[in-house]
């Protein structure tokens, strides 16, 4: 299948505060949603690609605003994409599809998970996914949402075993996750191989912390006592009650040799040294940013410097900030970006990868956007593919329609897509066949987790 293609428009969008963007959504406010697809970019309906993206695959997966987050495996050998299904109004199923890409063209869906009694579970159903390895095992973990009136309530995620695909009558649920004290479910979730060797599961949860799971203890049938930490919102305006974080990411920072959390949430955004759970140490945040009350995806660069932000608000560009001034002790916040980007400024950019130099993203009514931090105060648009056509959405705010996940396989460079109306996208961008980072000259991180390494240990200084 081959993408309709038109040229690629490289543009330069450095920031300098919000407040140009808070004055234009201000003067948009009463603008009728239909204005947001007004065409002065320069992907159309006929014309929705650039150039150097290639169009592999696409299958549609159900009624409208019902697909969510999407997770891919890494190796080549499990060719396995997991999309998260919700339900919007009275539409949609609620729990989880496993589709085959072994034929990149022709994605095929192989099993489908749903919760029992759909009707009675109420509200959102999969929202997050991920799949991890462990103890030679695949296994995947999709987050719930469930509503108040309804059963499940306090379910925050299934875990799926799913070392029998492509043979579907393998797939087996070993676990299910409950916070009985913060009803609600985990609207998003992460999972990191610890530097101690234990796998992690990082939630959500409707208080003013992130839970930590140990995954080994879960599969093993201990889930009730698998929480083995919590990392907390620094307190502050509205970090108390419900409020916490929405979205994180963790990694390992060589040259400290620290295991790193970096949370968005009530406030803004917010990094911790998570090599001792017991004692999270708090070491950089991101308050008082100009237009950012509460941070979404939060993503660093492979050695940690650098951070693309997102909140999630109409008119809100990524912000890209340096935390080298907070690392190096100069300063503890840092509440100025040292650029933004966005695909269409009357819209909203989404969920991210970094592969660095460049970023990922799945940008709601502007579907696929890739963009360069070769230089990071320029980020300049290198590639796009609009995987939506239709309206912005009526029922919510306009900008909840398109794009909702992005993954990238590093071995060979595979982009997929979720998008919540038009299902799941495969795509090939020219020039980029795979990545390490090591070839760019960065530490070889990304949130593609390496389940056979052995555990990383702290330099001795």
């Amino acid at each position: 299948m081959s993408a309709v293609r038109c040229s690629v428009v490289r543009h330069r969008a450095p920031l300098s505060g919000g407040a140009v963007l808070l004055a234009a959504a201000l003067l948009l406010a009463s603008a009728a949603p239909s204005a947001l697809r007004a065409q002065d970019v320069p992907w159309s309906p006929m014309n929705p690609g650039s150039d150097n993206i290639e169009v592999l695959g696409h299958r549609p997966l159900g009624p409208r605003l019902s697909v969510s987050d999407l997770d891919i495996e890494q190796e080549l050998s499990r060719p396995y994409v997991y999309v998260g299904r919700m339900v919007y109004g009275d539409e949609g199923p609620k729990g989880l599809d496993i589709l085959s890409i072994a034929d990149p063209e022709k994605p095929e869906v192989l099993y489908e998970w749903r919760i029992e009694d759909q009707d009675l579970h109420l509200r959102t159903g999969g929202m997050d996914v991920k799949h991890f390895k462990l103890d030679g095992r695949y296994y995947v973990v999709q987050s719930l949402q469930f509503g108040q009136g309804g059963p499940d309530t306090d379910l925050g995620a299934v875990v799926l075993d799913v070392t029998g695909l492509p043979d579907p009558s393998t797939v087996r649920e070993v676990a299910r996750i409950r916070d009985t004290e913060h009803p609600g479910g985990f609207h998003n979730i992460f999972i990191y191989k610890h530097s101690d060797g234990r796998v992690l599961l990082l939630t959500t949860v409707r208080a003013p912390w992130a839970n930590v799971y140990d995954l080994a203890k879960v599969v093993d049938g201990d889930a009730s006592d698998a929480l083995v930490g919590r990392i907390p919102v620094p307190q502050g305006p509205g970090a108390t009650g419900s409020r916490g974080y929405h979205d994180f990411y963790a990694a390992w920072h060589p040259d400290s040799g620290q295991d790193r959390f970096y949370g968005g949430g009530t406030g803004g955004y917010y990094v911790y040294n998570i090599t001792d759970l017991d004692n999270p140490e708090l070491l950089v945040t991101l308050t008082g940013i100009s237009g950012v009350a509460f941070g979404h995806t939060f993503t660093p660069s492979p050695d940690g410097r650098y951070v693309v932000a997102e909140t999630e608000y109409q008119f809100a560009p990524l912000r890209i900030f340096d935390l080298q001034p907070a690392l190096e002790g100069r300063v503890r916040n840092i509440n100025q970006p040292i650029a933004g980007w966005t695909a269409d400024w009357r819209n909203l950019t989404h969920n991210h990868e970094v592969r660095w130099p460049y970023v990922f993203v799945s940008g709601y009514l502007d579907g696929l956007q890739v963009f360069s931090l070769m230089d990071p105060k320029n980020p300049v648009t290198v590639a796009y593919y609009d995987t939506y056509p239709g309206s912005p959405n009526e029922d919510r705010y306009p900008m909840f329609n398109g794009a909702f996940g992005v993954d990238v396989r590093n071995a060979d460079g595979l982009i997929v897509v979720s998008d919540m109306t038009t299902g799941l996208w495969t795509f090939r961008m020219e020039g980029f066949s795979g990545w390490n980072g090591e070839h760019w000259g960065v530490p070889d991180i990304s949130s593609a987790q390496k389940w056979d390494e052995a555990p990383r240990r702290r330099p001795i200084s």
